[in-house]
């Protein structure tokens, strides 16, 4: 039924990249679903059975550097140990890529032996964490039975959210269940740590391109405060609950969730989750400052390689139209077209869209057109593009002295505006107050 692991993890990568962060807890399909012991159907309440929460590290490829949890029940008479997943897709599900990409991802509960899952995080280097959970015998039975139940084939599909219903939430909830909701009522309405952006950005910190990506495309309704019980959409943040959480018996006794933790794994030379996100914008802004010197450079070289000067100036910005049109192009179709909601009610749909092509066209039109008429039309229409850009910009600024606007989008706002301001409008003004030529005049050789 499913994919080879190869070609599983190339067709995911290709997802990946064009929805960027939305594979939070996916996993690669390596196993159909196998059969287990009917006996357990005969067991009633000995304390037969043992179960355990493996919390799973962050792994190479984007989709897995949030991490991965599953359920383990170990079978003390048959010695096995199975290994509940609700991570799973199949690509032969009609319609997944269209479903992919249009944001109605359909994960699957899947079982499989707990060694050969365990193995295999070991043999990608990822962190294993399993947590023994200190349960009634009744209770184990209760969950035993829910989650045996969970992979039948007409229960076992769900509509997956990145941070709403995943490998995390369905199994966060299945703890709370087995506590009689003692776990929800400690945590569903203490504050907790961060945002979610926050929680996405200690992860992704180490990988420029996939943190400001990922950060361009998520809205401002991942901006708002969230609860504990909320935070647990990651995988560490129920392990890091569940350690210390005590709870009340049916007699009244009181009893540690987890019995005990043993690491199975450590992770060697990956980087870490960070424990507070950083500030990344400074980073952001250096690099785009760097491009706005690289283009003032290339207008001094007018003075004696008026030609090279031309070619690199109007070139320059077409590989930004190009590369930024590209980016405005995913977050425009993510925010109107899709059921990605954490794209929605974003501040940079303002000035990062599909416009970014007018510079991507018009900066080859200026580049190699011999028509002076047709240099100076494709000038001032690059001058009134760049001039949008940085208003915009701007906009998205001032909009959030307002309450209903706090999208946390300063690294995109920190990248763009230093050229936008230089090949606007404004940069010509400024170089005419101080009796410069304009950058690139129209009658560059």
């Amino acid at each position: 039924m499913f994919q080879s692991l190869k070609t599983t993890k190339i067709a995911v990568m290709v997802l990946a990249l064009f929805a960027g962060a939305s594979a939070l807890c996916t996993q690669r399909v390596l196993f159909a679903q196998d059969s287990f012991d009917a006996s357990w159907q005969n067991d009633r309440l000995t304390d037969r059975f043992t179960i355990k929460i493996a919390v799973l590290g962050p792994g190479d490829e984007v989709f897995f550097w949030w991490g991965h949890l599953a359920l383990i029940i170990e079978d003390g008479v048959t010695g096995a140990q199975t290994f509940y997943d609700w991570g799973v897709f199949s690509f032969e599900s009609e319609n997944f890529f269209k479903n992919f990409a249009f944001g109605r991802l359909i994960y699957l509960c899947v079982a499989s032996p707990a060694k050969r899952s365990f193995d295999r995080y070991i043999q990608t280097n990822r962190d294993i964490v399993v947590y023994t959970l200190n349960l009634p015998p009744e209770t184990k039975e209760e969950v035993r039975r829910f989650v045996e139940n969970n992979i039948r084939p007409e229960n076992r599909s769900y509509y997956y959210h990145n941070f709403r219903d995943n490998c995390a939430t369905r199994i966060r909830d299945i703890l709370d269940m087995a506590v009689d909701g003692q776990f929800k009522a400690a945590f569903g309405d203490a504050p907790g740590r961060y945002t979610v952006r926050q929680h996405v950005r200690r992860h992704t910190w180490f990988s420029p391109f996939f943190d400001w990506f990922l950060n361009v495309l998520m809205g401002q309704d991942i901006d708002v405060p969230l609860t504990v019980w909320q935070e647990m959409f990651l995988p560490a943040e129920v392990g890091r609950r569940i350690a210390d959480f005590t709870y009340v018996d049916n007699d009244g006794s009181a009893r540690k969730l987890v019995s005990s933790v043993e690491t199975l794994n450590k992770a060697v030379n990956r980087p870490p989750v960070l424990d507070k996100p950083r500030r990344q914008w400074i980073r952001e802004l250096v690099l785009g400052v760097f491009i706005a010197l690289l283009l003032v450079f290339f207008d001094m070289l007018q003075k004696t390689k008026p030609r090279l000067s031309r070619y690199l100036w109007s070139l320059s910005q077409s590989v930004l139209g190009m590369f930024f049109g590209v980016v405005g192009l995913i977050l425009f179709f993510m925010t109107f077209f899709t059921n990605h909601d954490y794209t929605y009610h974003n501040a940079n749909i303002i000035y990062m869209n599909p416009l970014w092509f007018i510079a991507a066209v018009s900066g080859v039109i200026y580049a190699f057109t011999s028509s002076p008429k047709k240099r100076y039309i494709t000038l001032h229409i690059l001058r009134a593009f760049w001039t949008y850009v940085f208003l915009g910009v701007l906009l998205t600024m001032v909009i959030k002295l307002f309450p209903g606007f706090y999208q946390q989008n300063q690294v995109t706002q920190a990248l763009v505006s230093p050229f936008a301001f230089v090949l606007s409008f404004a940069g010509d003004w400024i170089k005419l107050a101080f009796k410069r030529q304009p950058l690139v005049p129209s009658n560059a050789a």
